[in-house]
């Protein structure tokens, strides 16, 4: 009986240790940090890859482009075909590792390649085991493998740059995984930042800057049908109760200067509803702001000054998001506001009816706003 159990202790102790028969080392492997993906003249797709160098030394003998700029360094290599597992097969072979993209947190696409529509590039990121759907997805005005390629002074990589972007939140933050909710929405719609780069300073190469976000790209059933700016994208953001980051600077009539109020918390609800044959959307917008900046003679003490100022910043929001509300709901005719998706949420029998129509009823939607702004601080200063 003895000898039994002994036998069976070893026969565990042997299973347990086979747990690392599948193991990869990271001495094996190339591990992909950002992605750029491009389209050439002649219609195949170029996937370009950043990865950390492993060694000292400029280009880590991969026989790849090497990316060095005081302590930043990397490796860029392009593979290209008819796909992007294509193109990751012609990667392959100019890679003498195995390629890991379990790490990869930038997608970059190039916006004639956004234009020829994303879905059928998006989904090898979403089939493929090892890409995260955390990775931050971005478009750009010029090429992808040029936004890979730059060399920031104050980052390790350009695709660090690139989150770190992001997650300022001051503009559009997408991620794999809201765009694939996005696409798949009732309405089918979806935004994205788009990037380009600065122009380096003076005395600098041309690549030694980096990439931001100026704009905010539309996309249709996938397929990119045209730009915002920055002020309209933070409409949209208002609209999608999205907002984290805003400054809005006014000028009353009856002061003799600018105020300039720094959102400190903000809340948008979208209230849906069915009146016979006409759709109508209330948007209340809550907002609480502090006074950055006063360069006009009003004391903001006094309540009656006060009170006019919070007037002021609510008229001001409303303006930015009728502005909003004539290019996308008017002009654009593209529903990234999320209105089928709420009216879907609070009238889900009747939506049944409207759905296969949406794109002819969306433009007709009628707005109703409602906004209440208040004015938190008017900072310790009283008239300058």
């Amino acid at each position: 009986m003895r000898c039994m159990k002994v036998i069976g202790l070893i026969g565990i102790i042997l299973f347990l240790l086979t747990g690392c028969w599948d193991r990869k080392e990271t001495n094996d492997l190339w591990i992909v940090t950002g992605v750029g993906l491009d389209q050439p003249k002649d219609g195949e797709v170029e996937v370009t890859v950043e990865i950390p160098s492993p060694s000292g030394n400029e280009g880590g003998g991969t026989g790849g482009e090497g990316n060095q700029a005081g302590g930043n360094e990397t490796i860029l290599q392009t593979g290209k075909g008819v796909s992007i597992p294509k193109a990751i097969e012609d990667l392959e072979t100019k890679l003498p590792r195995e390629i890991l993209w379990s790490h990869t947190e930038a997608i970059v696409i190039n916006k004639e390649l956004a234009e020829t529509g994303i879905r059928e590039e998006l989904d090898f990121f979403i089939r493929h085991p090892e890409p995260r759907l955390r990775s931050y997805v971005f478009i750009s005005e010029g090429s992808a493998k040029e936004i890979m390629a730059l060399l920031p002074p104050m980052e390790r990589s350009s695709s660090e740059v690139l989150i770190e972007l992001a997650k300022s939140e001051v503009l559009m933050k997408v991620t794999l995984f809201d765009l694939l909710e996005m696409l798949k929405g009732e309405s089918g719609a979806s935004i994205l930042p788009m990037i380009d780069k600065l122009p380096p300073e003076e005395g600098k190469q041309p690549l030694e800057t980096i990439a931001y976000i100026n704009r905010s790209a539309i996309l249709k059933q996938g397929r990119m049908i045209g730009t915002i700016n920055d002020r309209l994208t933070r409409g949209v953001l208002w609209f999608r109760n999205e907002i984290k980051e805003s400054t809005v600077t006014v000028k009353p009539e009856e002061a003799d200067g600018l105020i300039s109020m720094n959102l400190m918390k903000g809340r948008t609800n979208l209230i849906p509803k069915i009146d016979g044959n006409q759709l109508k959307m209330t948007v209340k917008v809550e907002t609480v702001d502090d006074v950055i900046q006063n360069k006009t003679k009003w004391d903001l003490k006094k309540m009656k000054k006060h009170k006019m100022l919070e007037k002021e910043l609510a008229q001001k929001i409303e303006m930015r998001l009728t502005d909003t509300l004539e290019m996308v709901q008017k002009e654009m005719e593209v529903d990234i506001l999320d209105f089928a998706e709420e009216f879907r949420r609070k009238h889900p029998d009747k939506w049944k009816g409207i759905k296969a129509d949406w794109k002819e009823i969306f433009p007709t939607v009628k707005v109703i706003f409602d906004i209440e702004a208040s004015v938190l601080r008017t900072g310790q200063g009283n008239v300058p």
